[in-house]
């Protein structure tokens, strides 16, 4: 329930000013798609890229972020929607900090996903759908999680036995079937040129 007393305060330092101190914008990078599709790793290279650039990066991870934060938080319906709330939430700080934010989640429902795009979007903020078979992904498995999903070890898994709903219109998708890492990442950094994200 809101508090009604609770009164926003007004920062003298503004996060046009921040941008101006780093001298690049700041905004999100949001990564959705199945587990083991590639979104952690390639978010984490573009960070690379980006930082080599000089500009100011953050990660925020789901596995991470559930070490921390959400570490109260299991994977039914509503405990993901609060997930994903405190994760939205977290971003905006980071971006109103003036950091430029690479958000690698699962996100897998596609209302989950227009309340993120909803809160975010005058944050300078593009949708990534990494896109990759459940099949490839089973094949994949690094933590061995879809193994233990198929053996009812892990309940509400993600492609087994909790859905994931295909975006519709994500601003790009980054198909880890064909493309190489390498290649995944210029596709990136190429859209957030043309996008002006990036001078």
């Amino acid at each position: 329930m809101r508090n009604n007393f609770v009164i926003k305060y007004n920062s003298y330092i503004k996060r046009s000013d921040r941008n101006r101190l780093n001298n690049h914008k700041s905004g999100i990078v949001w990564f959705t798609g199945l587990s083991a599709s590639g979104k952690s790793t390639i978010a984490h290279l573009v960070e690379r890229e980006l930082f080599k650039q000089s500009i100011r990066t953050y990660v925020l991870d789901g596995d991470n972020v559930r070490h921390g934060i959400n570490s109260d938080l299991g994977f039914s319906r509503e405990q993901r929607k609060e997930n994903l709330r405190r994760i939205v939430e977290i971003s905006k700080l980071f971006v109103d900090a003036g950091i430029f934010v690479l958000a690698a989640f699962i996100s897998p429902y596609r209302d989950d996903r227009a309340y993120v795009r909803r809160h975010l979007e005058n944050d300078n903020f593009i949708e990534v759908y990494v896109k990759c078979s459940i099949e490839e992904c089973e094949k994949r498995d690094p933590k061995g999680q879809y193994r233990k999903a198929r053996t009812g070890i892990i309940k509400d898994y993600t492609g087994i036995s909790s859905p994931y709903e295909e975006p519709e219109r994500p601003d790009l998708i980054i198909d880890t079937e064909k493309l190489s890492l390498e290649d995944s990442v210029k596709e990136i950094i190429k859209f957030l040129h043309e996008k002006s994200f990036l001078q």
